[in-house]
């Protein structure tokens, strides 16, 4: 088994898994009906995304690993996913502002991970790309509404992003797994994502006339399996069936 790449697509499709679960949350609860079905849609991509991720990755493990294994019986430490998408849902500004940072980063990252030279790493990219760039006008058009509408919107979307930005640093940190993969060809050098990152939010961001954050020091850990405050409670629910009844089958 090659434990680097197991951990880099733990790397990737953690990230969709907690966002996913995230979005689950939100259904029945969406300031609108089609509103509410989009996010959800978008949740059901992410979903399935990553099973595609974790099928690969159980047959590179071995051992009677299954898809399921690894999404439910993993501790806390296991997840490698970034403390942005672990955010609760404080209200809809919160949701869509880390969607959005998210959803730019995703789609900068599959863009580059279609020239992966492992074949199935490049075709889960390209298959999913389509996906992420409705999620990236989605968020982004949403950016735009909030921004521009009205006084109140205005305030909680800026409020929101400012107090998501201390997050988007982790995205463009790199991994020893991840270093390992780039070297290899397999892997993508996200570091080399953050101009571009900055580039696209900062332009969406003028259009929306919100101001892009500034700040010095930014949160980092879930990388490398250390989680804020709120991923317990995430495993917890996640979790919750697999683990009361165990070997259960559909």
């Amino acid at each position: 088994m090659n434990n680097n790449l197991v951990q880099y697509i733990f790397s990737i499709a953690d990230n969709s898994l907690i966002l996913g679960q995230r979005l689950g949350e939100l259904c029945g609860h969406g300031p609108s009906l089609e509103t509410d079905i989009a996010m959800t849609n978008i949740s059901l991509d992410l979903f399935g995304q990553v099973r595609s991720y974790y099928q690969y990755a159980a047959k590179l493990i071995g051992n009677d690993e299954t898809e399921d294994t690894i999404a439910f019986l993993r501790k806390e430490r296991d997840y490698k996913n970034v403390l942005l998408v672990e955010q609760p849902n404080r209200d809809f500004a919160y949701s869509i502002g880390r969607q959005f940072l998210f959803d730019v980063y995703h789609l900068l990252l599959l863009q580059e991970l279609q020239n992966s030279s492992d074949a199935t790493l490049s075709a889960i990219a390209k298959k999913s790309i389509k996906e992420v760039s409705y999620h990236t006008r989605f968020s982004s058009d949403w950016i735009r509404r909030l921004g521009d509408g009205t006084e109140e919107s205005h305030n909680r979307i800026q409020t929101a992003l400012n107090d998501l930005w201390v997050f988007t640093d982790e995205l463009f940190l790199q991994t020893d797994a991840e270093k390992a993969m780039v070297s290899e060809g397999i892997g993508v050098d996200v570091s080399q994502l953050k101009d571009a990152f900055h580039k696209k939010v900062s332009t969406i961001l003028e259009e929306s006339t919100l101001q892009t954050p500034t700040i010095e020091y930014f949160q980092k850990g879930g990388k490398n399996g250390i989680h804020s405050e709120h991923m317990g409670y995430i495993l917890t629910e996640l979790q919750y069936m697999q683990r009361t009844y165990p070997n259960m089958t559909w």
